[in-house]
């Protein structure tokens, strides 16, 4: 075998070309020293470096290119300006806590609907627009005080303000436009007794709930108390006035927040430590979990309770009745076991069964629509035109006046004689 040959095998070897059984053989017929002297040092280069001749050139012509471009050792760097105005419906939506407004604004619905008076859409949908606008302006305020604190929980951390898509300044602007808009459109559309309803639980819900939240834990009872206001206006958007028959869906929207949010609450504890809020959840757990299932027990009972309020008829009371009991069956897994899984099904079923109560209640509604209402007053009118047309018969019947004094007379001559 040449010189030659033998320094094209090594060359070849170095550059990853040949295979190791070619090395082996090549060792193994070479018999001169130098050139296996040769061989090895061409070995140890190649185990050394693995990478082909290729990634070697291109990793030096990219060093190459990089001293030629300057690069950036600043500590900071630019922040990425946002377009406001391209997504400034997205950001107003998201101040408003869009879904929570949604959940608000149907419970309004619903006591529009089953109040004991005549339909009317216009007032109808002023009542929705401005109870809508009420949440979102008590949304907006609620998250303008609690951004230090929304920044240390993973369920808040990717809110519009914490994540400084928008200024405090901007949650303001929105929340006093939505609050005067919404006022001025439940007073001169609606009602004065409806606005002020929307005004109380405005204040209600961003200057005493709020602040509460890291008081005590009534933070809870006050919270649910806001919630079972908007069903109130919604009744009283419809028939001006407030009676027993509002109280019923309004005590429901109470009771359902409890095992609601106490089933929320329990697997978002670490959060609310660390934020420190006063939630029954953190504080006292087991009155958590009783408060709860008690409140299970309160939404069956008023639900009985409807019909004999006139706001629903019976099939209510027994169309109802499954979907209470196994809401409570839920509220007693919870309390039984307090773990994620039981808290995580009883807050899923309470998405569903607050929809689905609210639509029995409207199905089996006991007054219906203006044409009932008109046939009572008609109804009403032909007692009132009996009567009337009674009392007239019984007059002409009995004797005239005069008749009567002469026939005094006369016994008073028999009297005497």
């Amino acid at each position: 075998m040449s010189y030659l040959k033998v320094l094209h095998c090594t060359l070849c070897i170095k550059h990853g070309t040949v295979n190791l059984s070619a090395k082996s053989m090549l060792l193994k017929n070479c018999s001169y020293k130098p050139i296996q002297q040769l061989t090895n040092i061409s070995l140890s280069c190649h185990l050394s470096n693995n990478s082909p001749l290729t990634t070697q050139i291109a990793t030096t012509s990219t060093k190459k290119k990089n001293k030629n471009v300057p690069q950036d050792t600043r500590v900071w760097k630019e922040t990425p300006t946002l377009d406001f105005k391209n997504n400034i419906v997205q950001y107003s939506m998201m101040l408003s806590k869009f879904r929570l407004t949604t959940l608000v604004v149907m419970t309004s619905m619903a006591g529009y609907t089953l109040a004991p008076a005549p339909f009317d859409l216009t007032t109808f949908t002023l009542c929705t627009l401005g109870t809508g606008l009420m949440s979102s302006a008590a949304n907006s305020i609620n998250q303008y005080h609690e951004v230090p604190f929304d920044a240390q929980m993973s369920r808040t951390k990717n809110r519009v303000l914490v994540k400084g898509l928008l200024e405090p300044a901007h949650a303001i602007g929105f929340a006093a436009a939505s609050s005067i808009t919404g006022l001025s459109v439940l007073y001169f559309g609606v009602n004065p007794l409806t606005a002020a309803l929307g005004a109380g639980n405005l204040i209600l819900y961003s200057f005493i709930y709020t602040p509460l939240k890291r008081i005590s834990i009534t933070n809870t009872w006050l919270g649910s108390v806001v919630g079972a206001i908007p069903p109130l206006m919604g009744w009283a958007g419809c028939a001006g006035a407030l009676d027993a028959g509002a109280l019923v869906l309004s005590a429901v929207l109470y009771s359902w927040q409890f095992p609601h949010f106490n089933a929320l609450s329990w697997n978002l504890r670490p959060d609310y430590s660390r934020a420190g809020y006063r939630m029954m959840a953190v504080t006292d757990p087991a009155l958590c979990r009783r408060v709860a299932l008690r409140h299970t027990g309160v939404i069956t009972a008023t639900c009985l309770a409807s019909s004999y309020l006139g706001v629903t008829n019976m099939w209510f009371a027994l169309e109802s009745l499954p979907l209470n009991i196994y809401f409570m069956y839920l509220g007693w897994q919870f309390y039984k076991k307090s773990d994620s899984n039981s808290s995580r099904k009883l807050f899923r079923f309470s998405l569903i069964h607050l929809p689905a109560l609210m639509f029995l209640m409207l199905v089996n509604k006991k007054y219906w629509g203006s044409s009932e209402t008109d046939e009572q007053k008609d109804s009403l009118k032909v007692q009132d035109e009996n009567k009337y047309t009674e009392s007239k018969r019984i007059t002409s019947v009995l004797p005239r006046r005069p008749v009567v004094a002469a026939q005094d007379s006369d016994v008073e001559k028999c009297t005497n004689a």
